[in-house]
C-alpha cells in the first residue's frame, strides 16, 4: 500500500474507534457522529481509491464509497433516510459481488469444496430464515428488506466462491463480518426492543461492520495483485 493510502488508512481507523467510543451507543446520533461514521468509511474509501487495482478494482472502493453514503443515511432519522441507506447498501453489496464474480472469473474458478458447499448451505439457510424471525416484523418496510437480504446474500455468495489464491481468507473474513453486523443490526432495528440489548448490540455491531470493511478492501489488494499461476 502506497504512504499516502496507509496513511488514510490509519486515520480511518482512528475515526472508527472514535466513533465506537463516543457514539456508537447512542440512540440519536446527531450530525457530529453522522459525519464521524461516514468519515471512517470514506476514508478507507479514498485509501484504496488511490490504489488503482486495475480491471474491475475499482468496484471495492466503489463499494466502500456506498457503504459511507449508507452510514451517512442511517445515522439520519427518518424514514426516507433509512430507505436511502438501505439502497446504499445494497448497491455496495452488488459492487462487491461484481467485483468478487469477476475477479474470480479472471483469476479461474476452482469448483466447491465440501467446507464450501456447508458454507453455502448454512448461508441459504440464514437468508431463508428471515422469512420467518424478520420479513414479519419490517410493515410497509418489507419489500426494501427482502431486496436488502437478497443482494448481501448475492455477496456472500460470490465470497464462498473465491478461488483458493492469495486475499482469498482475508476477503471471506471481511464478508462473514459484514453479513454478521447486517444481522445485528436487523435485530436491533426490528426485533429487540429492551434497551440494553439493543445498547449492546449496536456497540457489537460497529467493529464488526467497520472491520468487515477494512478486510474486504485489505484482501481485495491481494486478491487483484496476486500474480496468476
Amino acid at each position: 500500500m502506497a504512504w499516502g493510502s496507509g496513511v488514510l488508512a490509519g486515520l480511518a481507523l482512528v475515526v472508527a474507534v472514535l466513533y465506537g467510543l463516543r457514539f456508537a451507543a447512542r440512540e440519536e446520533k446527531g450530525p457530529v457522529a453522522a459525519a464521524v461514521k461516514t468519515g471512517s468509511t470514506g476514508l478507507l474509501a479514498l485509501a484504496l481509491a488511490g490504489q488503482g487495482g486495475g480491471g474491475w478494482f475499482w468496484l471495492v472502493p466503489l463499494g466502500l464509497a456506498l457503504g459511507a453514503l449508507g452510514d451517512l443515511c442511517l445515522a439520519l432519522k427518518g424514514e426516507r433516510a433509512f430507505l436511502a441507506g438501505v439502497g446504499a447498501f445494497g448497491l455496495g453489496h452488488l459492487a462487491y459481488a461484481g467485483g468478487f464474480l469477476l475477479r474470480s472469473g479472471e483469476r479461474g474458478f476452482d469448483g466447491v469444496s465440501p467446507g464450501e458447499a456447508l458454507a453455502l448451505a448454512g448461508l441459504v439457510g440464514l437468508l431463508v430464515s428471515t422469512e420467518v424471525w424478520l420479513a414479519p416484523r419490517t410493515g410497509a418496510l418489507r419489500g426494501p428488506v427482502r431486496g436488502y437480504v437478497a443482494l448481501i446474500g448475492l455477496m456472500g455468495v460470490a465470497a464462498v466462491l473465491l478461488p483458493a489464491v492469495q486475499g482469498q481468507g482475508v476477503l471471506r473474513s471481511g464478508a462473514a463480518l459484514f453479513i454478521l453486523s447486517d444481522l445485528m443490526l436487523a435485530v436491533q432495528i426490528f426485533v429487540v426492543r429492551d434497551p440494553v440489548v439493543r445498547r449492546g448490540l449496536a456497540l457489537a455491531l460497529w467493529p464488526a461492520y467497520w472491520a468487515g470493511q477494512a478486510l474486504i478492501g485489505w484482501g481485495a489488494l491481494a486478491f487483484w495483485g496476486a500474480a496468476t499461476g
